[in-house]
């Protein structure tokens, strides 16, 4: 295997790290925005509940202010019972002090009910309140994580850039011009071995003079099939370097 190969083939390791760097520093963004909007929604929610107990609160208040004024008329009818000349006033008066009753009856038992949601939603405010405090610190947390990340990524990015255009200038022109083609086309899986007698990558047989030809060649050669770069790594006799040491 040739040195330009060798070179070829750190250059794609390099090329996928970078691949996945890239797409890594895209992706932290996307992710802390994801998890900002739940946030937000928590938010939404637990301002929905304070709402909510805001206002069994108040129907509560009117309720209460309801049997003040029903308990005010009742009292003041049965002074002017007193003065009653006909029963028919009599009865009038009996009719509305009992029509005050049964608003009281109803505000207290609506009372009863608010005061049961009210138990309800002071707890769910809390549990709300609570649980979101602990997500702001999760999502803070997360937030530096992901920005230290970012900064680490984009400064390991750099060197590998940059140990990349150092290793493209060891490639031959017209090398370079063919990893740069394919790397268009397929990412970075640009280099792949031939193995027996198959292109590794889209598995379709090599004709038997082109197999010769690439056990022999120093560059990569591009495969007919699928047009990638191949190169032919010879198998290591293992009993021969074992006899040898």
């Amino acid at each position: 295997m040739g040195p330009e190969i060798d070179t070829a083939l750190k250059i794609q390791n390099l090329d996928r790290r970078i691949f996945e760097l890239r797409r890594e520093i895209a992706s932290l963004p996307k992710h802390i925005a994801e998890i900002e909007k739940q946030l937000e929604a928590h938010e939404r929610r637990l301002e929905l509940d304070r709402a909510n107990l805001a206002a069994n609160e108040k129907e509560r208040r009117k309720r209460e202010e309801e049997i003040n004024g029903f308990e005010g008329k009742i009292s003041r009818l049965k002074g002017q019972m007193l003065d009653a000349r006909t029963n028919d006033q009599y009865r009038a008066f009996q009719h509305e002090i009992s029509f005050g009753e049964q608003g009281i009856s109803k505000a207290e038992d609506r009372i009863l009910e608010l005061m049961e949601e009210s138990e309800s939603l002071g707890e769910a405010v809390s549990n709300a309140e609570a649980t979101l405090k602990s997500e702001k610190v999760e999502v803070e947390a997360e937030s530096e994580q992901a920005r230290q990340r970012t900064a680490s990524d984009k400064e390991e990015l750099a060197a590998r850039l940059a140990e990349r255009e150092e290793l493209a200038k060891k490639l031959s022109p017209p090398v370079l011009a063919a990893y740069e083609y394919v790397r268009k086309r397929y990412g970075s899986q640009v280099l792949a071995e031939a193995t027996s007698g198959k292109c590794s990558a889209c598995n379709i047989a090599l004709r038997p003079q082109y197999f010769q030809e690439l056990r022999h060649a120093k560059v990569p050669m591009r495969c007919e099939s699928c047009g990638r770069l191949l190169y032919y790594h010879a198998p290591v006799d293992v009993e021969a370097e074992q006899s040898s040491t």
